[in-house]
């Protein structure tokens, strides 16, 4: 039997017998999971507890070559009928009425923003912990985003905290499902209904995640989603906009196609143009790719969710790693990503840095942040004020209103996130409980020899 199998295999046991001994007293369990069989990390010129490689991302078959070469040999390669086709589908997926596919998850935002009126001089309460395209698609509408602190135990924007941030100015609040976990959005459409603002939810990396049994997405005036490579369903690049408002669906369709009008709700009149439009259509090859990935979604996002969940009970076992909570009323999770908090003190200080060279060298892919969410905050990000100092703020807020503003701009528990968070994307949970099992073995192997680590940097 190989060496890496007999100390898999011992350290399952140790594990299960430390469990047990939690149980039995109340508590983490104190055992040193790894010293009965303890070897010399990877990084230090140890063997690695793993050499193979998680799964890829994305995965295809025959199925998606044979919807491209329809669409290849058609010769109509902008929108027609297989985005129709791809809108309906995605639509009942998703449990609205419509569904409008843009180019990307961005351009979502920015016309489900635009839509709902969100303009110059207007507020937008958004979390600072996030990818910076949900900040765009409130910079890109000439709007302030307005940043509300993070519940710790979830990471998703703490609705108690909603209050204190609001003003005369706020039009609308921007929630995230971020990493394909639904915030606490009952919650936040309350607040909502109760001050007559608009909610258009980033969905982005959330494609059928549940909250209280409803996907997210179809709670608000508009849900958004990312088709991006990394996405659980994508085609490499795209967007979309969910809705059950036929009026506002159909002028959302109208600015995503140059302002031309669409549908029984806007008058043609003798202009071909009836407002102002931008152009974020999507392509037939495009959503030959979408039709075919949503077949596989299902069950993939199925595997993901119990990987997820058992790793989580796995990893919460080793001081120093605390994964992120799900709300009670979360009765999907598709997984985007996967991350945990990192404690330093817990690793007698071994910085994060050094606990992710020594994890990867184990043949773990962990990263800091959860995928492409920012190094830093987004309040603290260069993009506000990059945006503050552009002539188009300028002209439309005045120097006390933008100082006002960056005085409102603090966010400790997320700015405190950020420094800890470690996670890796959704590919690695597509594996096998063993799989799992090796990404536990190669944490709890780095924290069983932290001293020694330390000690040789």
């Amino acid at each position: 039997m190989p060496d890496q199998e007999v100390r898999r295999r011992t350290f399952l046991a140790a594990a299960s017998a430390g469990s047990l001994w939690a149980v039995a007293n109340g508590g983490t369990s104190s055992i040193s999971l790894f010293s009965r069989d303890a070897s010399k990390l990877a990084v230090l010129g140890g063997r690695p507890v793993r050499t193979k490689p998680f799964p890829s991302w994305p995965v295809w078959d025959d199925a998606d070559e044979k919807a491209v070469i329809p669409v290849l040999r058609r010769g109509r390669w902008s929108r027609s009928e297989v985005v129709d086709e791809a809108e309906r589908k995605f639509a009942e997926l998703m449990g609205t009425k419509r569904c409008l596919l843009t180019f990307c998850g961005t351009q979502a935002l920015i016309v489900a923003l635009h839509t709902v009126g969100v303009g110059g001089g207007d507020e937008v309460i958004v979390t600072p912990y996030t990818f910076v395209a949900t900040i765009d698609g409130v910079l890109q509408n000439n709007a302030l985003p307005v940043f509300v602190d993070v519940d710790p135990d979830t990471w998703s924007m703490d609705p108690d905290k909603i209050g204190e941030k609001m003003t005369d100015h706020t039009y609308a609040i921007l929630p995230v499902h971020i990493g394909g976990s639904p915030c606490q959005i009952d919650k936040i459409m309350q607040i909502a209904k109760a001050r007559d603002l608009k909610v258009v939810e980033d969905a982005c990396q959330a494609h059928m995640s549940e909250f209280q049994g409803k996907k997210v997405g179809s709670f608000g005036d508009f849900g958004c989603f990312s088709l991006q490579n990394s996405k659980v369903i994508t085609c490499g690049e795209g967007g979309a906009v969910i809705g059950n408002d036929e009026e506002m669906m159909d002028r959302a369709h109208s600015y995503h196609n140059f302002g031309r009008p669409h549908g029984p709700f806007m008058e043609r009149g003798e202009h071909g143009y009836v407002g102002v439009g931008t152009k974020a259509r999507i392509t037939e090859f495009q959503a030959s790719i979408v039709i075919t990935q949503m077949r596989t979604a299902d069950q993939e996002i199925a595997r993901r969710e119990e990987n997820g969940k058992y790793l989580a009970s796995r990893l919460k076992e080793i001081p120093g790693i605390v994964p992120r909570k799900e709300y009670p009323e979360t009765t999907r999770l598709s997984h985007h990503t996967c991350g945990f908090r990192y404690k330093a003190e817990h690793f007698d200080g071994l910085s994060r840095d050094q606990f992710l060279r020594a994890v990867g060298a184990e043949g773990i892919p962990m990263g800091k942040s959860l995928g492409n969410i920012a190094r830093l905050s987004q309040n603290r990000e260069g993009t506000i004020e990059g945006a503050l100092s552009s002539k188009t703020f300028k002209a439309i807020y005045s120097e006390k209103r933008i100082g006002d503003y960056r005085d409102r701009l603090s966010c400790p528990e997320a700015e405190r996130l950020v420094e800890e968070t470690v996670g890796f994307s959704q590919n690695v949970l597509l594996g096998t409980k063993e799989d799992m099992d090796d990404i536990v073995d190669g944490v709890q192997k780095v924290y069983e020899n932290r001293k020694e680590l330390i000690a040789a940097t």
